[in-house]
């Protein structure tokens, strides 16, 4: 069902900070800032070559990344994404299984321009996990 780990999600406090460490120190390359305001986070990606990084700080009153920072204050590593070729099937076929899909359920809209939904941590041994739905000749064994 999931293809490639499409990135990793660190929540950071400052999102300045953090993305000149990976620039400056590590030599990578990050893109822009993008704010987020539906999933109330403003992110950049740290681009390597066979993944990505995202850096993430919270956006607005409500972030749900807030508590998270609250509990640790220095960031840490907040989920991890993976691709999938079919969304809705993968979250019938999850659901069926007892897995529970956060919000309302329904996909939204990405940093990347496509549908994701994001996964209980306590049904994937206290991992939060995103799925992301990618064209299936974009996906990766």
């Amino acid at each position: 069902m999931i293809g490639r780990l499409n990135h990793v999600a660190i929540a950071v406090p400052d999102l300045a900070a953090a993305t000149a460490k990976y620039r400056d120190l590590l030599g990578a390359r990050v893109t822009a800032p993008q704010p987020l305001p539906e999933h109330g986070v403003t992110v950049v990606f740290v681009e390597l070559e066979n993944s990505k990084l995202e850096l993430m700080t919270p956006l607005g009153e409500n972030s749900p990344i807030a508590g998270f920072l609250e509990k640790n204050p220095n960031g840490g590593v907040h989920h991890l994404c993976f691709e999938v070729n079919d969304l809705l099937s993968a979250a019938e076929t999850l659901t069926a299984a007892g897995a529970r899909v956060l919000g309302d359920g329904r996909p939204r809209i990405g940093a990347h321009g496509r549908p994701v939904l994001f996964l209980h941590p306590k049904d994937f041994d206290g991992t939060l996990i995103e799925l992301e739905e990618v064209k299936p000749e974009l996906l990766s064994a």
